[in-house]
């Protein structure tokens, strides 16, 4: 993966694309979690920032949050609620209206990763 270049401060700076993983919609703003535990606040949607994001590898499971598939740890189906949990170990609900997509995505990736280790 590449990196994505994020306004910061008056500048832009250059992030891996592979440290992220999760991005979080507040309003206007979209915050970064990386792996190192670090997060960064950018003046960016989050529908901005997901066109800009590798495709196959990031997924949409809530209007609030995009993930990154190689972050995800495991499913949590609840008869109310699914949720994913993160190995940073952030729980994200997945929405009714998402779910379907985000689980195609999902296997989509686990089929690549697998194609890629035989």
């Amino acid at each position: 993966m590449s990196d994505v270049t994020l306004p910061f401060w008056g500048y832009r700076k250059a992030m891996p694309m592979h440290k992220i993983v999760r991005l979080e919609g507040e309003g206007n703003y979209t915050m970064f979690h990386f792996s190192d535990g670090t997060r960064l606040m950018v003046s960016l949607t989050l529908k901005k920032m997901a066109s800009r994001l590798a495709p196959g590898v990031f997924a949409r499971p809530h209007k609030k949050n995009i993930v990154n598939l190689m972050y995800l740890d495991e499913a949590h189906p609840n008869r109310h609620q699914l949720t994913v949990q993160l190995t940073n170990g952030d729980r994200i609900d997945v929405s009714r209206r998402k779910a379907s997509l985000f689980f195609q995505q999902l296997e989509g990736f686990q089929q690549k990763v697998q194609t890629l280790t035989d």
